[in-house]
């Protein structure tokens, strides 16, 4: 074991994804000496820009932008440090009869394609879209506070609780009914409730499913959907995009913010475990043996890998061991990165129409969702996917060279344990074959053009990310597992059982995606605690 670094610092962040690096900002912002400790040799977790094939640039873990606080981007002042969000231009949904169903920016394009399908969903359409953003407005206010704890009498969550219920009353009678069945329904049974079309439906539940062990009859998936609807770009509420070079240039301007701020970055420094004295934080060691000294430790790893992988259980409550252990984090996702020799033609969407411009799918009925759904609870990936796909190189050229393009799929469902043995090298080709398969059903020249393909199962993001089981949420979005019981009752305020431990990753409130909140959030409660302004 080596000797303890000189320099000591104020406090370590163990993992440098997004949210870690959130939090080592504000924390270098405040003042402290901050050290993020990376086990990869790059930042970023799954947020990053990789180039695995030539001159293409692959966004391979995450690979869309929206629900990044706006807030913490304008504090951090990340666009000075290159961070460039483009905007989707439009959707789609294609259909196994030759037809598609397209979205756009434009209000009265919208309403005009839906109505194609259903002119009574095309009346349906703006109440469902008041409603949804009716509780994404009850909701985003509480995205970047504290949770409150119901069991405390402390005055700082009896504020908060009152906060909420004063929140939750002024909906009305009616909207604070309305709100209760919305948090616990399925998606399909929301979306029953304003649309008849099935493709229209198929299309809005997509958002449920991503990145979740439910399917879109699964109760609590109405939430999920939601999520995905939180996020804004130059205040367009539910608007998605495109970061310039990729998501690495969210990492990447994160970790160059945090150095200008005084932040240190190290990375190929996996942490092995996280150092305990005399009940309370004392540093870490690295795999190397090497121990770096100070009194906070916040870590941007899962529930589960921070307190039964890097923490000794005899520092550690035996019931709190066994509430973590309980915790959910199930893998259901898949991705395909690939490189193509030009533009794969789609014949249900007209040649040069914008919704070939952002997310394109090609489920087209909940019957099918549920069908891949069902696959993935048998311990198999699905026989036809949900497949979110994006060609952001249309809209970012850097991201391949002149004439060629770069395709990102997302995949629901694909499990990380499979009923028949272990992830093989055959298995995973026979996984992303099924995957290209079904893209090619809809574009006759897609498999000719493809020069390199990056197949990922849960198995290979655990082992590269370290998110357990490739959970993108680092835990399931589930009511039991939201606000004060993220990620577990009495621990929903970022802070572990022993003193300077902090949790600041996606497991804690609000939940996953490239938010951000958990981070900044995690970074407010240790400078509560040192009594700093923040």
């Amino acid at each position: 074991m080596s000797v303890a670094r000189a320099k000591e610092h104020d406090a370590i962040v163990v993992g440098a994804g997004h949210n870690g690096l959130v939090a080592a900002c504000y924390l270098a912002r405040a003042g402290l000496k901050v050290l993020v400790l990376e086990r990869n040799g790059y930042i970023g977790g799954a947020a990053v820009s990789r180039r695995l094939y030539r001159d293409f640039t692959y966004s391979n873990c995450s690979y869309v932008c929206s629900l990044l606080r706006p807030e913490i981007i304008r504090t951090l002042d990340l666009p000075r440090f290159g961070l460039q969000i483009i905007p989707y231009e439009g959707g789609c949904t294609m259909m196994r009869n030759g037809d598609h169903l397209a979205i756009y920016d434009n209000h009265d394009a919208l309403r005009r394609e839906i109505a194609r399908h259903s002119k009574r969903d095309a009346e349906a359409y703006d109440r469902y879209s008041r409603d949804v953003m009716r509780q994404c407005k009850f909701i985003k206010p509480l995205l970047m506070r504290t949770p409150p704890d119901p069991a405390s009498f402390r005055p700082r969550d009896i504020r908060e609780l009152l906060f909420l219920a004063r929140r939750f009353h002024g909906l009305g009678e009616e909207r604070m009914y309305d709100t209760l069945r919305f948090w616990t329904m399925s998606a399909a049974d929301f979306l029953d409730e304003y649309f008849e079309s099935e493709i229209v439906k198929a299309h809005f539940a997509g958002s449920s499913i991503i990145g979740t062990a439910l399917g879109p009859r699964s109760p609590g998936s109405a939430y999920v959907l939601l999520h995905h609807y939180m996020g804004d770009i130059d205040d367009t509420v539910g608007a998605w995009g495109f970061a310039r070079g990729g998501m690495g240039a969210v990492s990447n301007a994160l970790g160059a913010s945090l150095q200008a701020s005084g932040g240190e970055i190290r990375s190929s420094a996996p942490v092995a475990q996280i150092l305990v004295r005399g009940g309370r934080a004392a540093g870490v060691m690295l795999a190397d043996g090497e121990e770096i000294a100070a009194p906070l430790v916040l870590s941007n790893l899962d529930v589960r890998r921070t307190f039964l992988k890097t923490m000794s259980a005899g520092d550690l409550p035996d019931e709190f061991l066994r509430q973590v252990r309980n915790f959910k984090i199930r893998g259901s996702s898949g991705k395909l990165n690939i490189a193509l020799d030009g533009l794969p033609r789609f014949p249900a969407i007209p040649e040069g129409s914008p919704c070939t411009r952002g997310d394109m799918h090609v489920t087209d009925t909940l019957e099918m969702m549920e069908r891949a759904y069902d696959d993935w609870k048998d311990g198999r990936w699905s026989r036809a996917p949900y497949i979110d796909m994006l060609i952001p190189s249309q809209i970012d050229p850097t991201m391949a060279p002149y004439g060629k393009h770069y395709m990102s799929v997302f995949v629901q469902y694909c499990p990380y344990e499979l009923a028949d043995g272990a992830w093989t090298d055959a298995k995973r080709q026979a996984f992303g074959d099924t995957v290209i398969d079904t893209i090619a059903r809809h574009s006759p020249n897609f498999k000719d053009l493809i020069l390199h393909a990056e197949i990922r199962t849960p198995w290979d993001i655990e082992n590269e990310v370290g998110l357990t089981e490739g959970n993108i949420f680092q835990g399931e979005l589930t009511m039991d597992q939201l606000l004060f019981n993220r990620p577990l009752p009495g621990y929903a305020q970022y802070r572990a059982p022993v003193r300077g431990v902090y949790l600041c990753g996606s497991s804690t409130h609000p939940g996953g995606g490239v938010i951000g909140a958990p981070g900044a959030n995690a970074a407010r409660a240790v400078l509560d605690d040192l009594g700093r302004a923040h």
